[in-house]
């Protein structure tokens, strides 16, 4: 099993690496392997509801989105890492997400997820909360900690001082790892993912 981490700032070795690589160390106590995957500092696209998604992905390829998307076919958990700007996830993971779920959202259906938000000080549960969004809409379990998945650091390197916040991070990983070992299990016996219903999409505007 494995699981696939997104690092959703332009600064590959900051906090929110700091704060996911202590979730995959932990992942790899309990038996899972895991990735980081870099949306880097390059450009990122917005969503722009072109209706043109291919079954790689987005139409668009000029990033890393549909790299991401092949990756994730292909995975059996999910961590998406956020440094926090003005109370608020970072943009870029944003554009990401908006195009890899709008256009590959079911290849997510029955995979956990966890987010976590990385900040100097405020608007990490807001930036936590924005994140879950993209799993509640896309049938997966939500892992869950010990406190909020939040970490505290400004410089690269001063996560190191937030012991709870290391300490959420690795009673996370075990979470997920429970949750993905339990759902091998389940499969093993059979037990059917649910039935989903599609079709009805209901516009409230008249």
């Amino acid at each position: 099993m494995k699981v696939l981490m997104l690092n959703g700032s332009p600064k590959a070795n900051g906090n929110t690496y700091r704060a996911l690589s202590e979730i995959g160390t932990q992942l790899e106590k309990e038996g899972i392997e895991y990735e980081i995957f870099q949306i880097g500092a390059g450009p990122v696209r917005d969503c722009i509801g072109c209706h043109q998604c291919t079954e790689q992905g987005c139409i668009f390829t000029d990033d890393k989105v549909n790299e991401f998307i092949a990756k994730a076919k292909e995975a059996d958990g999910f961590v998406f890492g956020t440094p926090v700007y003005y109370a608020h996830p970072s943009g870029r993971i944003l554009s990401f997400l908006d195009r890899v779920f709008y256009s590959s959202g079911r290849a997510f259906a029955f995979k956990p997820g966890a987010a976590v938000a990385v900040a100097r000080r405020g608007g990490t549960s807001a930036s936590f909360d924005v994140l879950n969004k993209y799993f509640g809409i896309s049938q997966m379990p939500v892992a869950g900690s010990t406190y909020w998945n939040l970490a505290h650091g400004t410089k690269p390197g001063e996560v190191e001082l937030d012991a709870e916040g290391l300490q959420t991070m690795r009673n996370l990983a075990r979470n997920l790892a429970w949750m993905m070992k339990c759902f091998e299990k389940g499969a093993e016996a059979g037990i059917a993912l649910p039935q989903t219903e599609r079709g009805n999409s209901t516009n409230f505007i008249r």
